[in-house]
């Protein structure tokens, strides 16, 4: 659109995206460590499954809290600060999380106490998870045009992707060629600590992003608000954009449900529905889905690499259609094809076959919510909500995404004990209802400005 300044927005936005890489890291990271963890902190004590299982998932616990957090967090402070600060939960994590010992515990000598202090720094880095999952796709949202808010929401999604193909590599780069006893006592604390990096540089680049003019419209910086949308959009377009926002702020009561009931069910549903189709089950036990396969070490960390390079592409096929094709219709197709995935991989699993085909099927699977499911529902969480309630609302839905993500993880190594077949069949069953739930009740939001969307919301 003329007069908009398309490399300060770019550049704004990429750097917000890093809090998404991040996020996407964190979340991966585990992938590659999780055998040795079981090997060090379950197998040593003798702990079940269950053990096993809310170990691995217990960064979601402070996802859930980011989550829920985000909200006041981002309405009191404002959404930079909220991200500066889950940059610096990243970077505790990382290096809490590769040397859980330091200061209270002997390393070597797994204990109760050693494995609640690892859980504490997963959970410290779920914390970041949380805050950045709610207020990164928040903080473009409200920095971006209306006519390309879609792509650039889209693009933290691609960040999150992108940073758990990076620790893919990380991973593999640690482990290739090491031995499996070198990897169970040093090479896991690498790949935990190896976030440490990108956190840090997360953290400088944000002292350089100015602060959403939405927000400060809300804390009546008007000036503050109108400079960074003159920056953004020209004078002309800065000024109408200022008064459509300060006409919502105005109008808008601070109650959550001033707008109703349902466009809350709608956001709690849009989270709940991603998670529940499984893809963090594919993301979190990946390597050991392929060695359940039949593949080597090596190789399995290899086609987790070739799984994160599709995730990527796919992505991409969302950024560059988003704007175009609308929301709603990325959102069905895409479900219909993790339908596909997962009842093909359900049938496979009952009938015992193991190989390429169920390798095809998990990257039809992962395909289908990349290009859909994965960054459409941060687009629509972005912009369904008023501007008055937007904080509140994104809070609650990221915190039952969060919390949707931890009971299908933690439930994943116990329900494939029961039945591998009738654990896919369920995510199959998932992304079926997710389709009715888009036909029925998910509105299309392409093109409309934030502020539209809520006279829309009105009628």
């Amino acid at each position: 659109m003329k007069g908009q300044n398309s490399l300060y927005i770019v550049a704004i936005t990429l750097v917000a995206t890093l809090g998404g890489l991040l996020f996407g890291y964190d979340t991966a990271v585990i992938s590659g460590a999780e055998k040795s963890v079981q090997a060090y902190l379950i197998d040593g004590l003798g702990l079940s499954s269950w053990s096993h299982g809310a170990t691995i998932s217990s960064a979601l616990i402070g996802c859930i809290i980011g989550g829920a957090l985000s909200g006041l967090l981002s309405s009191r402070f404002g959404r930079k600060k909220s991200l500066m600060l889950a940059a610096g939960l990243f970077f505790l994590s990382a290096l809490g999380s590769g040397a859980p010992e330091f200061l209270f515990f002997t390393k070597g000598e797994p204990t109760m106490g050693l494995l609640y202090m690892f859980n504490f720094y997963r959970i410290i880095g779920g914390i970041g998870v949380g805050l950045a999952s709610a207020v990164c796709p928040m903080y473009i949202g409200e920095i971006a045009p209306a006519d390309i808010r879609g792509r650039l929401v889209s693009i933290n999604q691609f960040a999150i992707i992108f940073g758990m193909l990076v620790v893919y590599f990380v991973n593999w780069g640690i482990a290739n060629g090491q031995s499996l006893e070198w990897i169970n006592t040093i090479g896991w604390r690498r790949m935990f600590t190896s976030e440490a990096i990108p956190a840090g540089i997360f953290g400088v680049l944000l002292f350089f992003v100015p602060e959403t003019p939405r927000y400060l419209a809300l804390n009546h910086q008007d000036d503050k608000a109108l400079s960074i949308l003159t920056r953004i959009n020209g004078i002309d377009q800065a000024k109408i954009i200022l008064q459509e926002i300060k006409g919502t702020v105005e109008k808008s009561s601070a109650k959550l449900l001033s707008y109703g009931v349902t466009i809350i069910v709608i956001g709690i549903l849009l989270s709940v529905f991603q998670q529940f189709v499984g893809i963090n089950v594919a993301l979190y036990y990946a390597p050991r889905i392929f060695e359940s396969m039949g593949a080597e070490k090596d190789a399995s960390m290899l086609q987790t690499v070739v799984m994160g390079l599709v995730n990527v592409i796919f992505t991409v096929v969302a950024i560059v259609t988003v704007d175009k094709w609308g929301r709603r219709p990325l959102l069905m197709v895409g479900s219909v094809g993790m339908a596909i995935g997962m009842f093909a991989i359900g049938a496979l699993s009952f009938m015992k076959v193991i190989g390429i085909g169920t390798l095809v099927f998990i990257i039809i699977y992962t395909a289908s919510f990349m290009m859909s499911w994965g960054p459409i529902t941060w687009v629509l969480i972005s912009e369904i909500f008023p501007n008055k309630i937007r904080g509140k609302a994104v809070a609650i839905a990221v915190a039952a995404q969060w919390a949707a993500n931890y009971f299908i993880s933690s439930t994943y190594p116990a329900m494939m004990e029961f039945s591998g077949g009738m654990t896919y069949s369920f995510y199959g069953l998932m992304s079926v209802l997710s389709f009715i739930f888009v036909w029925k009740m998910v509105p299309e939001t392409k093109g409309k400005t934030l502020e539209e969307m809520e006279h829309l919301l009105k009628k």
